[in-house]
Order: structure tokens, then sequence, then C-alpha cells
């Protein structure tokens, strides 16, 4: 587990009058218009965007969206992420037409108070996902004092989070990844038992790394969504249509049998809504044990919604990552929107993390979110902080190691 050791947070650096570079993460999801339809990871950003710019710093803000494949794409476009930061905070944003060289360099020598530089998206150079030193120095002439409040983008080797930061003495953390590894701590260093996981998502094979790390802390793992459907194929069930990873049922035994082994209770659903199509307008409940030819599991079913929340009514503290079916279609969001009011009913410090996890978190109603202990920002960060893994962004950040 990350610790903060060697890390200086946003509030113990020497901002006043110097260009301080942060690392966002604007990530955030597009319609077909180009118009944004979350817009969280940017209302996350604002606390230490606000508390940067109250210092009378030069605010240098750099992120990436999508995946234009190092080369510039206008549907990838920070432009977007400006407009709604400009509305958000009242602040003016600027957007040169590159990320390094002379345009953004002209902007920032000439910031007023009030306004920020938006580098246009990182990723539209391939020395961004290379992490490219050359291209981490042409970002270092551009600041003064670099801070990392992407969380999400944490794990990855990149060269705005990885080789960047360790060019720039004056270096730390924002807000949002002090409260990111705080929160996560508290489910790895000694947790409140009992410890319930719900896990969901596609794929068993994503989730390995992490499943085995939590079968040394938990006392139960709910699974739900298709990686349930490989664990009930490993036991025999016959799931028809539904998606399962077929290499991976001996792997599914595998895991079954170290939890047993662990005496940590895994529970599968027993229940699920079925269709025939992902794109079907309803679904109909199936025991897991008869699912209809020519159908596919695509939610847990109420029993099963029943039975994990059971379960996590008694917890002390949760993890929750991955939906329990097609949550996105509203024939198929019972499951999921019920396990999260479970959670948000629960008394036990909840962590949600990120991706689908706290859309559907979000899409389930305020009135759960408000109640969910921390919602993380960063899916795939969050899991490699649980499994132990250090991430390369945030061990870059420590000024012990100079």
């Amino acid at each position: 587990m990350a610790s903060l050791e060697g890390i200086r947070c946003v509030d113990e650096l020497e901002l006043e009058h110097r260009r301080v570079f942060i690392r966002v993460d604007f990530n955030v999801p597009l319609d077909k218009q180009g118009q944004i339809t979350d817009d969280e990871r940017i209302v996350r950003a604002l606390p230490t965007i606000q508390y940067v710019a109250s210092k009378g710093a030069k605010i240098v803000l750099a992120s990436h969206l999508g995946r234009p494949k190092g080369k510039p794409t206008p549907v990838y476009s920070l432009e977007p992420c400006g407009a709604r930061l400009s509305e958000l905070s009242n602040l003016e944003v600027l957007l040169p037409e590159d990320s390094i060289g002379d345009a953004p360099k002209k902007l920032i020598q000439d910031l007023r108070a009030g306004q920020i530089v938006l580098l246009e998206n990182l990723r539209f150079h391939p020395g961004e996902e290379k992490n490219d030193e050359t291209f981490a120095r042409a970002l270092a002439e551009l600041c003064d004092v670099y801070v990392d409040d992407a969380f999400g983008a944490a794990h990855r080797a990149h060269a705005s989070v990885h080789a960047l930061p360790l060019l720039i003495r004056e270096r730390g953390m924002g807000f949002l990844v002090r409260d990111e590894i705080t929160s996560l701590a508290r489910l790895t260093e000694k947790p409140a038992k009992p410890f319930v996981a719900v896990l969901g998502g596609a794929k068993v094979t994503d989730k390995i790394g992490v499943i085995e790390a939590l079968l040394d802390k938990c006392e139960a793992l709910c699974i739900g969504g298709a990686m349930a459907n490989t664990l009930l194929a490993a036991q025999g069930k016959d799931m028809k249509s539904s998606k399962i990873e077929k290499d991976q049922l001996a792997l599914a035994r595998t895991l079954l049998q170290k939890a047993r082994n662990k005496d940590v209770e895994v529970l599968l659903p027993t229940d699920v809504v079925v269709a025939e199509s992902v794109d079907a307008t309803e679904g109909r409940t199936a025991n897991v044990g008869s699912v209809p030819d020519g159908t596919m599991a695509l939610d847990i079913g109420p029993e099963s919604v029943k039975q994990f929340a059971q379960q996590l009514s008694g917890a002390k503290t949760i993890f929750w990552n991955g939906p329990m079916g097609l949550f996105e279609n509203p024939a198929f969001n019972k499951g999921t929107f019920g396990l999260a009011r479970a959670i948000a009913e629960a008394e036990a410090f909840s962590v949600v993390g990120g991706g689908d996890s706290a859309a559907a978190v979000r899409a389930a109603g305020e009135e759960v979110a408000s109640k969910i202990g921390f919602i993380s920002t960063g899916g795939g960060a969050s899991l490699e902080l649980l499994e132990g893994k250090k991430l390369p962004g945030i061990e870059a950040l420590r000024t012990n190691r100079d």
C-alpha cells in the first residue's frame, strides 16, 4: 500500500508568483456531439485548483482525454473541458493549440490573476504514453512547481505523471490524490471487521490480483456482473448464451478453492435477469440453475440483491468495484442500483472504486452517492493500490528519493 512518506501536499509547497503545473484527470466521457456527459472528474479537481489560485500562482493544467494515439485528433480536444472548468470555477480558461512549445509559453508568461492555461491533450504527442524524457523536459520548461492531482492516471508510467515530476524539485500531490490514498489505506491497513468486498464487471482475469489480495483481508466477497457467469460456470452451471471466459474456468475453480481455504465466504448470484440481447427493453428473472436456452444473464436477480444486501448490512468496511450488470440499459440496472442502495444504508466505511462503479452510484441518485464514504476517481489505480502495487505517479512524488 502506498504511504504518504516523503510526499508533500500542495498546501506545503511554495506557490506564490510561481508557475504551477497541475496534472489533472479530465478524461471525461463525451457524447457524439462532443458534450461532457459526466463532469465529476472536473468537479473533484476544483479544490486544488482554487487553492493554488488563492496563492497568486500562475496555473498550468494538463490532462489526457481518450485515446488519440499520439497525434492531434480534434474529437479529443480538451476544449469542452476548458469551457466546463470555466463555468465551475468562474475563472478564465485559456487553451493553447499545443501542450509544449512557444504557444503555451507565451500564454503562461502573460497570465493574469483569475486566468488558467489548460494545455491541449497530452496524448496528442507519442512521448506522453512512452514516458519520454524529451517530452517531459519540454513540459518542465512551462513550470516551477509540479502538483499531481490525477489519481486516475497514477498507475501509468507516462511522461506527465512519472518522468516530469522527477525533473521538478518542488513537487507534491493535490488534495484529491491525498484523499484517495488515505481513504484506500483504510481498506488495506487494519480495516474494521467484518470487511466485505463487492466485485462485478466483465472479466475474472481483470480482477485476479485484487481478488487474491482481498482474500487476505475480507470476510466475504459478493460477486456479480459477467465475471460471476464464469464462476458459476466453473461450478457446473449452464449459463447458456451468457458472457463467459471459457478459458478461465480452471482459474475460477482455483480462486474459489483459495477462498474456501482462507474461510472467506464467496456469494454468487442465485438468480439472474436474462434476455435474448443486450439491447432488450425488458428481462425476466431465472434461477442460475435453469437459465433458458438462447438467453444471457445481464443483471443479478432480486433474491441475489437481498442476499448481498444482508451480507453488507453487518459489515464495518465495504469496497465495491464493478457493476452487477448492464446498468446502462434501464432494463438491467436494478441489481447494480440495489447494491448501491444497500452499501449506502450499511453502517460501514465504504469505498467505491472508480470507473463504471462510480458512475453507477451517481446514476442511482444523489441520496445514495452522498452516503458513500469515498468515491474514488481511479478504477485501475485503486485496484492496483489494493493489490499492494506501487503506482509510478505516486512514487515519483517522493522528495526523499532525491
